[in-house]
């Protein structure tokens, strides 16, 4: 270990029961060095950086060194944890809905790791909160300190835990898919800042990620685990450059590539229109200051109108907080909204009731955080098989078990999962049963919220394989909201982008990624680094 390392493990090990999940990690990061752990899901990249601090359950056996600077952190007790934990190292969870306090606002949230490392309180926390959100590029920093995890955004929600990791300003920053719930041209702002709070204080970064194209351009260093296991380490121009493992050449070629089928022309007389919205909006009040009048609401969504096809993809896209997550729940009516929306011809903003539960099952939803949206506490069986039982109550057991196993095989999960819990799986994994159950009931419509944005490259490419694959044979639209304009190319026939809820510019999949009329379109595409063939 060299004298400036500044994290460091040496055949550090984990099983769980006796089963093996991390064999012999030997590596090390230096002061202001980032260096990328980069894998499938399920390979050990984050239960080698939780094990490393400590974060795993009872059950989890842990051998070998860890070292923060000269302090061997296998000898700590308990309460020495808490000085090391959110003040010397800081966390970027890969999840920050679950990650997230939903009973505190904000400030709260940001002005607790000041108070318990810094002895900062009250008006000093506040502006110093207030700060750290301008770091991490949020708008309305003022406002947003007294919002609710519910009330942001997903990408807004990951930029206040990013906040909250540098408050400290530690030794050690591990993120761990940091960038998973952003557009690409604020990916690119926080990993610019995440690099120039390194060099300013000699920060060392321990980088999760799927995105191997973020670690071309923001990794010093590689390391490539698959099932547990050491495949090479490198810096990133030589390990991704000439590749010595057969694994990290398959990770490399697996781009999201091909397109989507052409929508197939409608039968003679037959609406090929399955979706058409008027004017909808979408607004939320502002709370009431005492002693002041009641503000204006908050426009989240201007007035549009869309239009889908049956057997067709529109992708949306657009930054954080532009209002693509918004549009979804009112298309679904899982938030209030103005305006008409027919779906299969017939007005559903006019449903409630049973009317409104028995429509549901014509379109279905995966989420953009699938920890969140699935049950703690039912196993995979029940939550793949609840929307059956709910909207076909007439199935027996057997007939529902058998559903259940052939969805499962489809999604590219084991039969045997069905008896195991949310909490068992990696990031994709979850989000694969998160597919399956929305799929299950065979809906007209899937409204799919950044379903690969947990997902590594080989795993995206294969769900995006499969989403294609049930369009073509079934006939399914899909609602495709995204970031990863790579992902969208190969999901959409047309795109319409938003900005701060109004519609920039819509039309052809194709013409609007290789020839954007507008600046702002322009701008995320330059970020993706999207070129006319796709790549």
């Amino acid at each position: 270990m060299s004298a400036d390392s500044v994290f460091a493990l040496d055949d550090f090990s984990i099983d769980f029961d006796g089963a093996p999940v991390l064999e012999r990690l030997s590596l090390h990061i230096r002061r202001g060095e980032t260096l990328a752990l980069v894998g499938e899901s399920g390979s050990g990249k984050s239960v080698s950086a939780l094990g490393a601090m400590n974060l795993l359950p009872a059950n989890a056996n842990i051998s070998g060194g860890r070292y923060l600077g000269d302090s061997d952190l296998s000898r700590l007790a308990d309460n020495d944890w808490r000085g090391i934990r959110g003040n010397q190292v800081g966390f970027i969870f890969q999840e920050p809905t679950t990650s997230l306090n939903p009973l505190h606002t904000v400030a709260k949230q940001i002005g607790e790791t000041l108070r318990l490392h810094q002895g900062v309180t009250g008006n000093a926390a506040r502006k110093y909160a207030r700060e750290l959100l301008e770091q991490v590029r949020l708008p309305r920093a003022d406002e947003l300190l007294d919002a609710w995890p519910h009330q942001l955004s997903g990408g807004q929600r990951q930029r206040v835990m990013i906040a909250m990791a540098i408050a400290n300003r530690p030794r050690l920053l591990i993120a761990d898919e940091p960038t998973t719930a952003l557009d690409v041209t604020v990916q690119q702002e926080i990993l610019a800042l995440l690099a120039e709070l390194q060099e300013r204080h000699g920060m060392a970064m321990l980088f999760i990620t799927h995105d191997l194209n973020l670690v071309r351009r923001h990794a010093d260093r590689v390391c490539v685990l698959y099932q547990g296991r050491e495949q090479e380490t490198g810096p990133v121009d030589e390990v991704f450059g000439r590749p010595r493992s057969a694994y990290t050449r398959l990770l490399l070629d697996a781009e999201p590539e091909g397109r989507p089928s052409a929508v197939a022309d409608a039968a003679e007389g037959a609406n090929q229109q399955l979706l058409d919205t008027r004017r909808l909006q979408v607004s939320f009040s502002r709370p009431k200051r005492l002693f002041s009048r009641r503000p204006a609401p908050f426009v989240a969504v201007h007035p549009l109108d869309l239009h889908l096809q049956r057997g067709e993809t529109l992708g949306i896209v657009g930054e954080s907080g532009s209002g693509k997550t918004t549009l979804a729940l009112a298309l679904l009516r899982l938030t209030r909204a103005k305006g008409e929306i027919d779906f299969a011809g017939e007005r559903i903003d006019t449903l409630s009731g049973n009317a409104l539960r028995k429509c549901r099952k014509r379109f279905q939803v995966v989420f953009q955080d699938p920890y969140g949206s699935l049950s703690p506490r039912l196993p995979v069986m029940d939550i793949v098989s609840e929307g059956l039982s709910f909207h076909y109550p007439e199935l027996g057991k057997e007939e529902i078990s058998r559903r259940v196993a052939a969805t499962l095989r489809e999604v590219g999960l084991p039969e045997d999962c069905a008896a195991r819990y949310p909490h068992e799986f990696s990031g994709g994994q979850r989000q694969r049963i998160a597919v399956a159950r929305a799929i299950i009931l065979e809906p007209e419509l899937v409204v799919l919220d950044e379903p690969t944005s947990a997902l590594d490259r080989t795993v995206q490419k294969q769900l995006v394989e499969l989403l294609r694959d049930l369009q073509s044979r079934r006939g399914l639209s899909y609602l495709f909201i995204s970031h990863d304009l790579a992902v969208v190319r190969a999901m959409a026939h047309r795109v319409m982008v938003l900005k701060d809820g109004h519609v920039v510019e819509q039309g052809d999949c194709e013409q609007v990624l290789n020839a954007p009329r507008s600046d702002y379109t322009r701008a995320l595409v330059e970020a993706a680094g999207l070129d006319a063939t796709g790549t």
